[in-house]
């Protein structure tokens, strides 16, 4: 029972982070936005996990998680759980590169070994490019190539001692595929005035589906053959609303919405898009209030190696890639369901900027993202 509530406190708390941190990035650009909630979430748990003091304060604060040990026997389930899952391709890996001559500390190491289930390897970091090739090597086997060169060579040295990396990649087919003769070139309107032409999908089936009042936004729930995992994708009513919705989805229960979706058929038009994009979020977690693992005379992760020298985290780098096509999405019936008939089909237009949010029902946010522009990186 123990275990459970600490999976659901888990949970819970990624929702509550992914919302702050979408907040904080989406006000920093106004393009295309991909990154995975679940993966930085992780990767600052396991940081936790050997950190003190005020240090920790600050995490449990950030991540809303009260206790390291909670995040570590969450993650025990949902790591376990996410990489068990049948008929999508889905990994999550978790990964120590420690400075050769040094040693975890016995409960740091147990903590991410057993609860993240994450590997430990030696490295000399003064060798920065053969140390960096080492890592991206890494990185790129887990995400099935699609993520590639996340360190550079500068952002390691001798006084490196730590680099923690968290790889995610999902692979899905649409239980519902686009047919590819259906996709036409359309325009997807940038703003009131300005428009690009993009591949433009097509279908007509019946999905869950709901108009938000208090959003001005629909909402679409696009299911892949695991029914487990889904793409919600919310729509403005309005071509040039994108911010007004971002601001009003920072105050609701977006869960609370999507149990109350209509199934209903659905006339969907959605342009294939691929985003690729680095994101250093030393800036985004300190607004967060995280700023503290990152100040050299303040951070205390004295809970994690052996040598008394201080350590403090000099860079968070997530690199994150989706691409949505006929087939269904490379990231890298429920019950409860209003039903809803009527005679003429509902539409569902995707063609002005939205966001998406790739789920897992039970763990939750996988990825999330807005589309300002489909053709950047077609």
């Amino acid at each position: 029972m123990a275990d459970k509530t600490a999976k659901l406190e888990v949970v819970e708390s990624n929702n509550q982070f992914t919302t702050n941190l979408y907040n904080v990035l989406s006000k920093s650009s106004s393009g295309n936005i991909i990154f995975s909630p679940i993966s930085v979430h992780a990767v600052l748990s396991m940081a936790y996990q050997g950190a003190r003091g005020t240090t920790a304060e600050k995490f449990a604060s950030t991540l809303n998680i009260a206790e390291a040990n909670i995040a570590g026997e969450g993650y025990n389930i949902v790591m376990n759980h996410l990489n068990s899952v049948p008929n999508v391709t889905l990994l999550m890996a978790n990964k120590v590169y420690l400075m050769e001559g040094h040693q975890l500390l016995p409960d740091f190491s147990e903590a991410v070994t057993k609860n993240f289930l994450s590997e430990v390897q030696l490295l000399n970091f003064g060798a920065n490019e053969a140390a960096a090739a080492t890592i991206n090597a890494w990185v790129e086997d887990k995400t099935k190539e699609k993520i590639k060169d996340l360190i550079n060579k500068d952002d390691l040295d001798d006084l490196t001692r730590l680099v923690l990396v968290n790889a995610i990649y999902f692979k899905g087919s649409w239980l519902y595929k686009f047919d590819k003769e259906e996709t036409k070139i359309e325009p997807f309107y940038l703003n009131d005035v300005d428009s690009v032409d993009v591949q433009m999908m097509h279908i007509n089936r019946h999905f869950h589906y709901k108009p938000v009042e208090e959003l001005d936004a629909a909402l679409l729930e696009l299911p892949y053959t695991n029914t487990d995992f889904c793409m919600f994708i919310i729509l403005p009513f309005q071509r040039n609303d994108i911010d007004e919705l971002e601001k009003k989805l920072a105050n609701v229960n977006l869960i609370e919405i999507t149990n109350k979706m209509w199934h209903v058929e659905v006339t969907v038009a959605l342009p294939k898009f691929k985003i690729e994009q680095t994101i250093d979020l030393n800036k985004s977690l300190t607004k967060l209030g995280l700023g503290e693992i990152f100040d050299p005379p303040t951070a205390n992760f004295s809970g994690m190696i052996t040598s008394k020298e201080p350590l403090y985290v000099s860079k968070i780098i997530q690199k994150a890639f989706i691409e949505i096509n006929e087939e269904g999405a490379e990231a890298a019936a429920a019950t409860g369901d209003e039903i809803w008939r009527c005679s003429a089909d509902m539409l569902f237009i995707a063609d002005h900027p939205f966001i998406y949010y790739l789920l897992e029902k039970k763990e939750k946010n996988l990825f999330i993202g807005r589309v300002s522009n489909p053709n950047d990186l077609l």
